[in-house]
């Protein structure tokens, strides 16, 4: 049994240590807003935080993130940078599919929560590896800017 700290919960895992951190959230614990979009780290539609960094679940052991702390997709709204980018994203109408948006989502609160001010080169270079079928980039672009001014103000 496995004890791991989930949107700041402790929860006891009952799974292989070499489980990738993707499929424990969502087949052991129900947590669907992760996403599995290609299982290699290339997309990222798994991105979570893990220690406060953005990073791809479908390629975390869970036993590496045994004794660290996880934040989830589901966890985004209660948190003030989570809220903002969020808000940001229904202002900018960015979702069309929305399958790939809360990995999305997830890495435009990491590089929020490290860079208030993000030029478009530090967007770019936050939010590469998150692929969008769709190609909402300039409207995610938009809602990371809206959000760094919400949060500005």
């Amino acid at each position: 049994m496995l004890q791991l700290k989930i949107n700041g919960k402790t929860v006891a895992v009952d799974a292989d240590p070499s489980t990738p951190m993707l499929w424990v959230l969502r087949d052991n614990l129900g947590m669907t807003g992760t996403k599995f979009g290609c299982g290699v780290a290339a997309c990222g539609a798994c991105t979570v935080h893990f220690n406060g960094s953005a990073v791809r679940s479908c390629q975390l052991p869970v036993s590496a993130a045994a004794g660290g702390e996880i934040v989830t997709i589901e966890a985004a709204e209660a948190d003030p940078v989570g809220r903002a980018v969020q808000q940001a994203w229904i202002r900018n109408d960015v979702v069309q599919c929305g399958y790939c948006q809360s990995g999305q989502i997830m890495s435009a609160i990491g590089l929020l929560k490290a860079n208030r001010k993000p030029t478009d080169s530090d967007i770019d270079a936050a939010m590469t590896g998150n692929l969008c079928r769709c190609g909402t980039y300039g409207r995610i672009r938009a809602a990371i800017k809206d959000a760094a001014k919400t949060l500005a103000a």
